[in-house]
């Protein structure tokens, strides 16, 4: 999981349920060591499965993961535009809509530095 600022309910949950986010952690970690695709193609994938089960909170997530693996804002739009025929264009849009809120989120702070 990422380190960034994450949401205060999410925290408390893993607080709450700390060897069952542990376990999942655990497993992620595994799952990534299994095969030959790299960080970038890893993030892209989690992001399609999240916009596909209509996850804000997981979109959030995996695009803030996707940037910090140097996935650029143009990747990630076009990697959830490619969903369009399997899921829709409403859900598309609506996790671009998510996923935009956290590339101008990273944009703004930028721009402050």
């Amino acid at each position: 999981m990422s380190k960034g600022k994450l949401p205060q309910q999410f925290l408390q949950i893993k607080k709450r349920h700390e060897k069952f986010f542990n376990a999942v952690e655990e497993l992620g970690k595994v799952v990534k060591q299994e095969g030959p695709l790299d960080e970038k193609t890893i993030c892209l994938i989690q992001l399609a499965a999240a916009a596909t089960v209509h996850s804000e909170g997981a979109v959030h997530s995996h695009v803030r993961r996707a940037l910090e693996a140097g996935v650029a804002p143009e990747a990630i739009y076009h990697a959830l535009l490619l969903l369009t025929s399997t899921i829709g264009f409403p859900t598309v849009i609506a996790a671009v809509t998510w996923a935009e809120d956290i590339i101008k989120n990273k944009k703004k702070k930028n721009a402050r530095k």
